[in-house]
Order: structure tokens, then sequence, then C-alpha cells
């Protein structure tokens, strides 16, 4: 497949993915709040933040033309999302932390568990179809933005099993701890993103590691 049809196909999905994060955002957050969920709510809020990621990758693919413009829009992409990432995290930490700290006791949301269980489905889908993207425009901040999708589907997983433990055997504790589970992930892919990389200069080929990582 061409350079140009790989940044269309690449758009395409770009599209696909802040459609279904702006549904699955309304969803969880309301749900979250009349739920009184904090891993419900966390992940609504990751839906969000999906949603700056999805529009920086979309800006990354609209300067795929240019040599010069591709390598700035790599850089910062890469560090959006890495930000997208650290605050996400924050967030769903200090929130769970609340929660086991007042011992709230969210009520079930079937909603939520129906909404975790499609997310399930389709975030490994399309996170799979856009890594195949990236790694044909050979981009390290499409390949990111990818793994955001699949951490989209981690968080669905960890969220469900949340839900249903609270469901069937009236865990409360499990919600707010399947929230802190999802923390080490989320801080991890930020600060690989927010580190970034730099080039040579002479293509994608060329990308090396920033200086500060060694």
């Amino acid at each position: 497949m061409s350079r140009a049809a790989l940044t269309r196909r690449g758009k395409r999905l770009a599209w696909l993915t802040i459609g279904w994060n702006s549904l699955e955002a309304v969803i969880a957050l309301v749900a979250g709040a009349i739920a009184g969920s904090v891993a419900l709510t966390g992940f609504g809020v990751d839906s969000l933040i999906e949603l700056t990621a999805g529009g920086a990758a979309m800006w990354r693919l609209h300067q795929d033309a240019d040599p010069v413009a591709r390598e700035r829009a790599e850089l910062l992409t890469r560090r959006v999302v890495g930000v997208a990432f650290l605050g996400l995290a924050l967030y769903v930490a200090w929130e769970a932390i609340d929660t086991l700290r007042t011992r709230h006791v969210p009520d079930v949301s079937v909603s939520g568990m129906v909404l975790a269980a499609l997310s399930l489905l389709v975030m490994p889908i399309l996170a799979r179809a856009k890594r195949g993207v990236a790694t044909g425009l050979s981009s390290r901040a499409l390949t990111s933005e990818a793994m955001q999708t699949d951490v989209c589907a981690w968080l669905s997983a960890i969220l469900l099993g949340g839900l249903l433990l609270r469901a069937t055997l009236g865990w409360w504790w499990a919600d707010p701890v399947a929230a802190l589970a999802m923390v080490p992930l989320l801080v991890r892919e930020g600060v690989e993103g927010v580190r970034g990389r730099e080039t040579c200069g002479c293509g994608d080929a060329c990308e090396v590691e920033a200086a500060h990582l060694d």
C-alpha cells in the first residue's frame, strides 16, 4: 500500500476513534455519575483524553506529505499522547484513593458493564488496524496513539471485572482497586511519550532515542 493510501486509511481510523470515544465518554461519564463509580468515571475521562490523542494523530497524518513537517509532528504528537496518559493516571489515582479512604460504595451499573464489554470487543480491532498504518508509515507517534487504543481495551477489561465483582459479590472496594490497577500502565506510557524522540533529520528510518533517555 502506498504512503498516500496508508495516510488516507489512517485518517479514516482516526475519525472512527474520535466518533467512538465521543460516544463512549458521554455514556461512561453519565453512568459513572449515576452509579458513583470511580472506575467508570475514569473510563469516561480516558475517552476524553483519547479524543485529544486522536486529534493529535489526525494532525500528524495531515503533515505526512511534508518530510520536515512530519518530523516535527512526530515529536509533538508523541508528547501530547504522553501528557494525556499522565493526566489520566493522576485523575484515576486521586479518585480511587479518595474512594477507598471514604469507603464510598458505588451502585451497580448495567450500562457501564455493557459499555465496557462493547469497548473490549471494538478497541482491539481498531488498535490492530491503527498499528498497521503506523508500521507502514514508520511512525512512532502513531504507534503510541494506537497503544492508547490498546490501553482502552485493557481498561475495559479491568472496568468490567470491577463492575462484575461489585454486582455479583458486593465487593465495594473492587471498583477503586480496579481503577488503581490502571495507574502503573498509564504512567509508564505517559513517561515514554513525554520523553519523546529526536530525529536525525533524514527520515523516519533514522529516528533515534533522545539523549536524555541514555
